[in-house]
């Protein structure tokens, strides 16, 4: 897990997020960001809904899961994001943490969410 002080608190920024933000798609994930210059740390929400998975243990373990990405590749963000990550398939819980991991680096390099790399 991620310290509190990388995660949302209540549901008005979220919503903000919702209504604000821009959005890149995959099969698996909708990942939904907005800047926010007036933090000087980047903030993540991760969002499974029970349409996708019915079972809390699921919807815990692709949580857990997820954070530990945005953990270890949170070094990697240009700038100060809001960002929600929304799960939209089931396929999540069979999928190697590899396979997620690419997808939500081709999202997040799409966004242009990540630095670019210096020659």
């Amino acid at each position: 897990m991620i310290s509190t002080l990388y995660r949302f608190h209540g549901h008005n920024s979220l919503r903000y997020v919702y209504s604000n933000g821009k959005a890149q798609r995959s099969q698996l994930f909708t990942v939904k960001y907005v800047p926010n210059a007036r933090r000087k740390h980047p903030r993540f929400s991760i969002v499974v809904s029970k349409k996708v998975i019915k079972s809390a243990v699921g919807r815990n373990r692709i949580r857990r899961r997820l954070y530990e990405y945005v953990r270890l590749n949170m070094d990697r963000l240009d700038g100060v994001y809001d960002i929600v990550i929304i799960c939209t398939s089931a396929e999540l819980r069979v999928l190697p943490y590899s396979q997620i991991a690419e997808q939500l680096d081709v999202l997040f390099t799409k966004a242009a969410l990540y630095k670019t790399p210096e020659n």
